[in-house]
């Protein structure tokens, strides 16, 4: 671990969240408030362009590192700091944050104070994930996370059982908490015992202290399932993916963007669920496999039988996701590394998606594709990206979606040849249906009146549309800056199981 005693940036990145919240609380004009929200999404990624500017992507190692005692009685800390595995999705985080306050610029009505506020405090928890390096610490920021999400998808839903939908996320999220929780806390009352310490002297929260912590086969196993399972549930996969299109159809589009865009769950598997039972992952990982072709399969066939475009993104979230768990139980370089490359395009391909789907919301009132027919014709531009957008959900060549999904790939065929396979048919389908229902979408006779009279995306939204793009094509033309970036953390990970690149 590498200390660091310079400015604490990441410190103030974490605070800037909620102190732009109360400040957008404490203003009269409603208008205003999203221009404040706007304001501290900058700031932050300006803090996070400063992390990135002094980051050794050389290093394995955790830098910026900061770190003070928090409860001293249980021996928690407030201990952050970033790695190549986590530094970017930093900034993505962001970016996809920026898109939904600018994608919500006007369409929020009611009650904006309190929609944007709690965009930030949301944001600065997602946050707060990426950068936690104590166990309690990062499950503060992630039992947290639900709060705002709760009151975003019941209060600003546009379905009429949003509040169905948010007590369902709400308990399955609470639900997938309880074991994370227990493995947690196995993990430092392991501790303990290995130094013949009384709990609560020996316990240890640190995660990388824990690294180091050789845990007996019957405790490994049974932090590697419990982990995994309070992961599973937020990754989504199957069968604990029902959550996801409830949210979709059921929320606001612009947090069904950060659902699909942003997959703490696949995260949570990398950074803690393999690393912290390395013997048990690798002698699961045909179940790690299994369940990511599970997801491949049927999420695929699932957004085949589709007639929505929210209900079908959803679904091909549920597939796309499979296919990181199946590149994470390779546990080779390719595989880690196209794992993390994809997590990061989720944030511009997925929630781009999403956020362009809520365009076309806002302007026909329906994502139906009965309702839709030829608005290629009247809304050009959207059809465009949004086209864009989907061939790189698809992995086309000259898109982010191609490098992540061939190392990813390569890597399947490599370590679970069946698997592999099944994953190249899952491709397959994947452009079966995102084709079949933008054609239904976007080409065709203009029948609808509301359709014939649509505006394209305007300035705002083109600004925002226009950045997803820049970066889609960037990675896909030049994926090595991902790659340099995620080198040496993945390395070092791969030294945690025992195995190499």
């Amino acid at each position: 671990m590498t200390a660091f005693t310079g400015f604490p940036v990441l410190s103030l990145l974490l605070l800037s969240m909620p102190a732009t919240a109360l400040l957008i609380g404490m203003v009269a004009d409603a208008r205003k408030a999203r221009w404040i929200a706007l304001g501290g999404s900058v700031l932050a990624l300006l803090l996070v362009i400063r992390l990135l500017l002094g980051f050794d992507a050389a290093s394995g190692e955790f830098q910026f590192v900061e770190q003070a005692s928090w409860i001293p009685s249980l021996n928690v800390k407030y201990l952050v700091g970033v790695d190549g595995i986590s530094i970017l999705f930093l900034p993505f985080t962001i970016l996809l944050f920026t898109g939904v306050i600018l994608a919500s610029w006007n369409s929020v009505r009611t009650l904006p104070r309190l929609y944007f506020s709690l965009l930030m405090l949301l944001q600065g928890l997602t946050l707060g994930i990426f950068v936690s390096m104590d166990l309690i610490l990062f499950f503060l920021f992630w039992e947290l996370s639900l709060a705002p999400l709760y009151f975003l998808i019941s209060l600003w839903g546009l379905g009429p059982n949003r509040r169905y939908a948010a007590v369902k996320y709400t308990l399955m999220m609470l639900a997938g908490g309880v074991p994370l929780l227990f493995g947690f806390l196995l993990l430092g009352f392991t501790h303990a015992d290995s130094l013949g310490a009384v709990v609560p002297a020996g316990l240890a929260f640190d995660y990388p202290g824990l690294l180091a912590l050789k845990l007996p086969h019957h405790l490994e196993s049974l932090v590697f399932f419990l982990l995994l399972l309070g992961f599973l549930v937020k990754t989504p996969a199957v069968p604990f993916h029902t959550w996801l299109p409830v949210v979709s159809m059921e929320g606001p589009v612009a947090v069904a963007a950060l659902m699909t865009g942003l997959k703490l769950g696949a995260y949570g598997i990398i950074r803690f669920a393999v690393p912290l039972a390395p013997n048990l992952a690798q002698e699961f990982h045909w179940l790690l496999a299994g369940l990511g072709v599970t997801g491949i399969l049927y999420g695929a066939l699932l957004a085949l039988a589709q007639t929505n475009l929210r209900q079908m993104l959803a679904c091909s979230s549920i597939s796309h996701v499979g296919l990181v768990l199946l590149a994470i139980a390779s546990f080779n370089q390719a595989g880690i590394q196209g794992a993390l490359f994809q997590l990061l395009n989720f944030t511009v391909v997925a929630g781009g998606l999403f956020l362009l789907t809520g365009f076309l919301y806002q302007r026909t009132g329906s994502t139906d594709i009965i309702s839709l027919g030829g608005a290629a014709a009247t809304m050009p531009r959207l059809a465009g990206f949004f086209l864009l957008f989907g061939l790189a959900s698809m992995g086309v060549p000259g898109t982010n979606g191609f490098p992540a999904e061939f190392l990813m790939l390569m890597s399947a065929l490599e370590s679970h040849t069946g698997a592999g396979l099944a994953a190249l048919a899952g491709v397959v389908i994947g452009a079966g249906y995102f084709l079949r229902l933008y054609r239904q979408a976007f080409f065709g006779p203009v029948e609808s009146k509301v359709v014939r009279e649509a505006m394209d995306l305007r300035p705002r939204e083109l600004f925002i549309i226009g950045l997803f793009a820049l970066f889609i094509l960037l990675n896909g033309l030049f994926p090595q800056g991902i790659l340099d970036f995620t080198h040496g953390a993945t390395d070092r990970w791969l030294g945690l199981l025992g195995t190499s690149g």
